[in-house]
């Protein structure tokens, strides 16, 4: 039987999100239903509310989240009721052409559940990236699910379901950043610091942090950056190249999403270097360089999506190492919320003011 729970909409684009109640159905083949226990305020959902996805509202927000397997539908083996999960927005299909050729991470057909939740007046939702957790219960395909430790904190484990996951996967799995590497990071929000954090596992030598804000700087330099550059009133390309004996970086990673950014990153690499592109640009935005530049400097430039991760294989190991006390997820936590202070935590978001507002069931 349909469950009715509450969960939060954005009704269209840029008004204010509100809580309203959602009509989530009975899992069907392949689907399952989770028990959402904590869901991370993502900037992607924010994305989501100004139409910067597309235009299919009402959308069901949130999408970085854990929880606990409630019910599954036919044919489902992966996980069962009673397994506690972290949601991912890429359930891969086995059969793409990247999968059949070994590469799941690059997935071309990642499955979403079938059924839509509905609005009480029949109004079908929008789940955000095929999640929409911002929900008591949300409807998934069961391949978005993928069990780790239960011992793990919800608020914690959530957040491997995309931003952090996006970070410290574009320095490991895309930048494949290696011992004694240099390493910048240009914008230090949430993924920004994940990178970093990535690239200290990963054994980079130096890690430089390029933001506008001292606060950001700061917060990196707690999370593993070497050196840290406010490139409101230093040139971090200069900054970047001195710091690295006059070469530049092995691997730059533009966290922002912005031309202007993703020129500092380019420029600030060292000859036959790589540039891994993890913020996420507006449809409008265009980027230009001299194509000599392209050629003559050699090496590799990357975009990153999800971190590249495979979900079965990289957030177990993550909750294993933060568990070890090796990696500090709990560190990106900077307050738990309600379903009703969503809106509140996206003016926080833009104002800077937090890592991770985490909504808490």
């Amino acid at each position: 039987m349909a469950q009715q729970v509450q969960g939060v909409i954005a009704p269209g684009r840029n008004e204010p999100v509100r809580v309203e109640t959602i009509v989530v159905p009975d899992p069907g083949p392949g689907e399952a239903v989770v028990t959402v226990q904590a869901c991370g305020v993502c900037h992607t959902d924010l994305h989501y509310k100004q139409g910067g996805i597309n235009d299919e509202f009402p959308f069901l927000l949130g999408h970085e989240a854990a929880g606990l397997v409630e019910s599954v539908g036919e044919g489902v083996t992966e996980v069962a009721p009673g397994d506690f999960v972290i949601l991912n927005w890429r359930a891969v299909c086995g059969n793409c052409r990247a999968c059949l050729r070994g590469r799941p991470q690059y997935c071309f057909d990642t499955h979403n559940a079938r059924q839509k939740m509905t609005l009480t007046d029949g109004t079908e939702l929008s789940p955000a990236l095929g999640i929409g957790a911002f929900a008591e219960k949300t409807l998934v395909a069961a391949g978005q699910c993928t069990k780790v430790d239960p011992a793990v904190a919800p608020a914690v484990a959530g957040l491997l379901g995309c931003g952090v996951m996006a970070g410290i996967g574009a320095a490991i799995n895309t930048g494949q950043v290696g011992r004694g590497d240099s390493v910048a990071v240009i914008g230090c929000g949430g993924v920004g610091d994940a990178a970093v954090v990535g690239a200290r596992l990963a054994g980079a030598a130096r890690i430089i942090a390029v933001d506008i804000d001292d606060r950001k700087l700061e917060t990196a330099k707690s999370m593993g950056a070497t050196h840290t550059v406010n490139s409101r009133s230093t040139d971090p390309v200069e900054a970047i190249r001195e710091l690295t004996g006059g070469f530049g970086a092995d691997v730059v990673i533009e966290a922002v999403g912005r031309p202007e950014t993703y020129r500092q990153a380019f420029y600030a690499r060292d000859l036959a270097g790589t540039v891994v592109l993890v913020g996420v640009p507006t449809p409008e935005m265009k980027l230009e360089l001299p194509l000599l530049d392209v050629f003559g400097r050699g090496g590799a430039l990357k975009s990153s999506w999800y971190g590249d991760c495979l979900p079965s294989r990289d957030f177990p190991m993550l909750v294993d190492l933060h568990q070890q006390g090796r990696i500090d997820l709990a560190a990106f936590v900077t307050e738990t919320i309600g379903l009703g202070d969503v809106e509140a935590a996206f003016d926080r978001m833009h104002q800077g003011d937090v890592l991770r507002s985490v909504v808490v069931f």
